[in-house]
């Protein structure tokens, strides 16, 4: 039985292609020698915390609990979930079991409020485990101020702020949850908006969470200093098209027709966009039983998913304005 287990696994071996990539490390011997020896770590609990390193923004949540007392908490497992500004939503990520994630559970809403470097002593005074029902904020130098389209208070002290209502809540397990939140107001520091990026950053100067060890010590890094890049186009690129006879006949019976309108329209998307808008427009369309997709129909997708002009400029390259 063992012999027979060699035989095939030596077979496989034998059999396997020699990709591109295969290659590449056949010819990279001489190099392997300068390049950082890697070694593998046993996966642990709070990997995320001890190994990984996951820089992240560090924010203050706060909420009502169902009695209407205010609680905050540091979070930084936050992410943008929906970037259209049709309907912006936000995604947190968390313990089910914090007073946050209770408290947006049975109210619905929620504030995120981003502090300045300069206040992290208070911002980690709001991480502490104190009991349900303290206010953290008490504890701190921050001030709370009516919030404009919620209820939980906003912090005057954080530059940038998120007023949410709970969309969707999603229990995970026994422990974890995920909320998706509709964003229903962004506030920020008066003139902030209109600086550009390379201003706003040092401006603000908020904290980047480095991770904790032991879950005692926490290390921060801030906006203050960063480093710009520019993203160009890419060079000209040939990838020779792999596909088979079945994924051609499947993609020509899923096809729908475009009249001289619609395809006139495709055509101002920028082209970095344009298979993946089509791809969506015409998902659309099939799931409400249209069979073609013309002008008038692709414009009101447009409007109904925001995709404006203000939008497609963010895409557009060299390639495009030269068309």
């Amino acid at each position: 039985m063992e012999s027979s287990r060699r035989r095939e696994s030596s077979r496989s071996k034998n059999h396997a292609p020699d990709t591109g990539w295969r290659l590449y490390f056949r010819d990279m011997d001489a190099q392997v020698k300068t390049l950082p020896e890697k070694e593998e770590v046993r996966i642990r609990p709070f990997w995320y915390s001890d190994y990984w390193i996951f820089p992240k923004l560090i924010t203050i949540v706060t909420t009502l609990d169902k009695h209407g007392r205010v609680n905050a908490g540091a979070f930084s497992h936050i992410m943008q979930y929906d970037v259209m500004h049709k309907k912006p939503r936000i995604l947190l990520g968390g313990r089910n079991t914090a007073h946050t994630f209770i408290n947006m559970r049975d109210t619905g809403e929620f504030v995120i409020n981003c502090p300045k470097y300069d206040t992290l002593e208070d911002m980690m005074e709001t991480g502490r485990f104190y009991p349900e029902g303290a206010n953290e904020l008490d504890y701190t130098g921050y001030t709370m101020i009516p919030s404009r389209k919620v209820k939980p208070p906003s912090i005057a002290e954080c530059p940038q702020i998120m007023e949410c209502t709970v969309d969707k809540f999603y229990e995970l397990d026994r422990t974890q949850a995920h909320v998706i939140g509709n964003i229903e107001a962004i506030v920020m520091d008066k003139g902030l908006a209109a600086l550009p990026r390379a201003e706003r950053l040092p401006a603000m100067n908020l904290p980047v969470g480095l991770g904790d060890e032991k879950r005692k010590d926490y290390f921060h890094t801030s906006t203050r200093d960063v480093v710009m890049h520019v993203l160009g186009d890419p060079p000209d690129v040939y990838v020779p098209p792999v596909e088979t006879e079945e994924a051609e006949e499947t993609a020509e019976a899923d096809a729908m027709e475009w009249d001289a309108q619609a395809l006139e329209m495709l055509d101002g998307v920028p082209k970095a966009l344009q298979k993946m808008v089509r791809g969506q427009v015409e998902g659309a369309l099939l799931d409400r039983g249209e069979k073609a997709v013309t002008g008038a129909l692709f414009k009101g997708l447009a409007r109904e998913f925001g995709l404006s002009e203000e939008l497609l400029d963010r895409y557009r390259t060299d390639a495009d304005t030269t068309a």
